[in-house]
């Protein structure tokens, strides 16, 4: 409990930093994009691969494989509550609403709160199952809201994405030191990786404070908006847990795989939501309320998330 308040405290710390430097203009939006790039494109991918240089065994690999399987459960469960939650909803809140509940900021968010939480095997599983995530993104996701789907396009950005090519890297090392004892990695390139990678909490999270940083009170009045952010934060996540539970009972997954399961599931609507519904002039002020607001309720909620898989 100590160790969960801990990690709470330097959350909410560097998130108020971040609304600080960005209300004082001390970092613009052009500086936050930046910021924002240089996490996904370089400290991530690093602290990914650390996280998969560590003392294993071979039943990391089938807890991986659980963790991509439940992973995949979760996309289609909130695809079809999706469709079926917002259907009658006009076509370009609808398409913003289902990008939200597909696609969460567990990449961004999440990797720090599964580090922080369950440590460098949190942090390696992590971006197992963000590996359907990032997938489903690049392919059902932007066809969501382009109303096209370019397979070709689709490959490219999945396996060009830092992220994806640093988990892939990972899974090789892995699977190299569980085979044959020996790490391929350089001591002095590990090193270097993990100055990189332990940049990333603080830079992902002063970028959340700058988001955040940009909420109004208005935008808690729009109640589509404040709904989603309750389905997001609460009722998937919830019915995750009650799915996995009876497995964690009967010994068929660990406490470790559920926690990391359902806090993942409780992240808060990607950026990419905005972004694209800009791109596409698809409610665009409608998908930045979902990121704002959402993010801003599941700084409470993430941690009643935390509190309750503790127990």
């Amino acid at each position: 409990m100590y160790a969960l308040l801990k990690l709470q405290f330097t959350i909410f710390a560097l998130i108020g930093i971040g609304m600080f430097l960005r209300k004082r203009n001390m970092v613009g939006a052009e500086g936050q994009r930046n910021i924002t790039d240089l996490v996904i494109n370089l400290v991530l991918p690093c602290n990914i691969v650390i996280s998969f240089v560590q003392d294993i065994d071979k039943s990391t690999i089938i807890e991986c494989l659980q963790v991509l399987v439940i992973s995949a459960g979760i996309l289609l469960f909130s695809m079809v509550y999706g469709r079926i939650a917002y259907g009658r909803l006009d076509e370009k809140r609808r398409k913003c609403l289902l990008y939200g509940l597909l696609i969460s900021n567990a990449g961004f968010l999440g990797n720090p709160i599964a580090q922080g939480l369950y440590g460098d095997m949190g942090l390696m599983l992590a971006s197992i199952y963000l590996t359907p995530v990032r997938i489903m993104m690049w392919s059902e996701g932007v066809a969501l809201f382009s109303g096209t789907k370019d397979t070709k396009e689709t490959i490219r950005k999945v396996v060009t994405h830092p992220c994806v090519i640093a988990c892939v890297a990972g899974i090789v090392i892995m699977v190299t030191k569980v085979f044959t004892g020996v790490t391929i990695l350089p001591d002095v390139l590990i090193d270097l990786l993990t100055t990189i990678g332990k940049c990333n909490t603080a830079l992902s999270m002063l970028v959340i404070g700058m988001i955040v940083s940009n909420v109004r009170p208005s935008d808690f009045l729009d109640k589509l908006v404040f709904r989603y952010s309750i389905e997001r934060l609460v009722l998937i996540p919830g019915v995750i847990a009650l799915v996995l539970l009876p497995l964690l009972r009967l010994g068929l997954i660990s406490r470790l795989i559920m926690g990391l399961c359902v806090i993942l599931a409780a992240m808060p609507a990607a950026t990419t939501t905005s972004m694209l519904s800009a791109k596409y002039d698809c409610a665009p002020e409608f998908a930045a309320k979902m990121v704002v607001v959402s993010t801003v309720l599941s700084i409470p909620s993430i941690f009643v998330w935390s509190l309750v898989l503790a127990v």
